[in-house]
């Protein structure tokens, strides 16, 4: 039976934007400040997984709710399942947007919002490929499960979840990152490092960073005025900003504290060289200020130490692999004030560490009486050989929409596909595409869209006709 895919998306694209613009107006960051029994991630998360599963009962799908933390639709027959993993939460908008990012807008054949690309535009994609097939009551052998989580983009906490409580199949894909097929997935673990209190001196207070995962794009200082006079640190920041127009600043002044603020360009964390982590360029700047010896401890390392190393040589965790590629180091919070001073890393790091030896090493290369601990889960390595039956299926479907013969690769982003025994990440950003996840005004092109819809719809009947 020969199976027009694209002409069957083309029937449905209007419903398709239409439920993804209804999806991507729910602000689904993760907001534990305000949950409930009912909402155990905030009522955004919830919200979002309840509209996406009404959108599969209104066509007749079989679907549960597991407890507002993850959902499932599912069709097909014969008792083996293969799974389709996506996510219906978001990273926070951050600052830089051109437009409301959960008021979607239309532009030059690009669809803007948050979520557009990550992940509800390729997970509705999955979803329409799901309904097309269903709709065109084609033979199948085996279920096809859709599950949804909701808090990809934090701890896992929606798909742990899921799979306390369900059976999870072993063999499946993860539709949240490129095309022709993600094979491999470095490992991910995020560091605390902790200096000693500090002794406060010309520095107030520094911040910076919204998620482990995203490299900030905004950093701030509040400075002491008793102790450097407004018009020099203008001056000095101007001179700054002269020698590094890669970022942007400014300054305000309240009565006797004066705010620097650096901006830079936010990016995955899983590619921070794409990014201007706006931190580490204003701990610079600081550095050429009056510090005491505690500032100059914080400030100097993140200079010396963390400023454009995006492999780790200054930590000594410096690696690479033939297959994974190089170990990446991207710092994306701080915390300075009175209290505290501290600093996260997150690190993608490929097959030849984990989390003990990475600890270790760095610790060896840390200021004295500054430690490194492991912050939440260290997510090992994945890798499903590009010879595997289930890669070489979902790439042939690919390229039949595409005549691209670009080989399966590995990837630092960090996708649901890893957490099963005989899965990769499939889709749906196409070669050479503007990586925009994480980033201000995330779009995904309309025209691209349909084509995943049309390449997910081929490649989920292969893996269950």
């Amino acid at each position: 039976m020969s199976i027009d895919w694209e002409k069957e998306v083309s029937h449905r694209s209007d419903e398709l934007i239409n439920d993804l613009s209804e999806l991507v107006s729910i602000d689904s960051s993760r907001d534990i400040e305000h949950k409930t029994s009912d909402f155990p991630l905030g009522p955004g998360p919830a919200k979002a997984l309840q509209t996406f599963l009404h959108f599969a009962d209104r066509d007749g799908f079989e679907t549960k709710n597991v407890d507002n933390l993850a959902g499932r639709i599912e069709f097909g027959d014969g008792e083996e399942a293969i799974a389709i993993l996506g996510h219906v939460d978001v990273v926070p908008e951050g600052p830089g947007w051109n437009t409301d990012p959960f008021d979607p807008v239309i532009k030059d054949g690009n669809f803007y919002a948050r979520g557009a690309s990550d992940d509800k535009g390729p997970s509705l994609a999955s979803y329409y490929a799901m309904k097309i097939i269903k709709e065109l009551k084609l033979p199948t052998s085996k279920k096809a499960q859709l599950i949804l989580g909701t808090d990809e983009e934090s701890e896992w906490v929606g798909i742990n979840h899921y799979m306390e409580k369900e059976t999870l199949p072993e063999t499946g894909f993860s539709p949240d990152a490129e095309f022709p097929a993600i094979n491999g997935e470095k490992g991910i673990v995020s560091f605390r490092v902790n200096f000693p209190t500090p002794e406060i001196g010309l520095v107030k207070s520094f911040n910076a960073g919204i998620r482990p995962n995203m490299v900030p794009q905004n950093a701030e200082a509040e400075l002491d005025l008793n102790s450097i006079k407004a018009e020099e640190l203008k001056d000095s920041l101007n001179n700054f900003l002269a020698e590094n127009s890669e970022v942007k600043g400014n300054t305000t002044t309240e009565n006797d504290t004066i705010k620097v603020q650096i901006i830079g360009k936010g990016a995955h964390a899983m590619e921070p060289f794409n990014g201007i982590n706006a931190a580490t360029y204003l701990a610079k700047f600081l550095t050429t200020l009056n510090l005491n010896d505690s500032e100059k401890v914080y400030f100097s390392f993140i200079a010396n130490d963390l400023h454009l190393d995006f492999a780790g040589e200054h930590l000594g965790i410096a690696n690479k692999d033939d297959v994974m590629g190089e170990l990446t180091l991207s710092p994306n919070i701080y915390e300075y004030d009175q209290d505290q001073a501290n600093i996260l890393l997150n690190i993608r790091y490929p097959k030849g560490d984990n989390g003990d030896t990475l600890t270790e090493k760095i610790n060896q290369h840390l200021p004295e009486n500054v430690t490194a601990v492991i912050e939440g889960h260290n997510q090992l390595p994945h890798f499903i050989d590009a010879d595997d039956p289930l890669v070489q299926d979902l790439v042939g479907a690919y390229r039949d929409h595409t005549d691209d013969q670009t080989e399966p690769f590995t990837v630092g982003g960090g996708t649901y596909g890893r957490i099963l025994k005989h899965g990769i990440a499939f889709g749906a950003m196409f070669p050479g595409d503007e990586n925009v996840m994480h980033q201000p005004n995330e779009y995904i092109n309309i025209d691209k869209l349909l084509k995943a819809t049309a390449i997910y719809a081929d490649a989920i009947y292969r893996l269950i006709k």
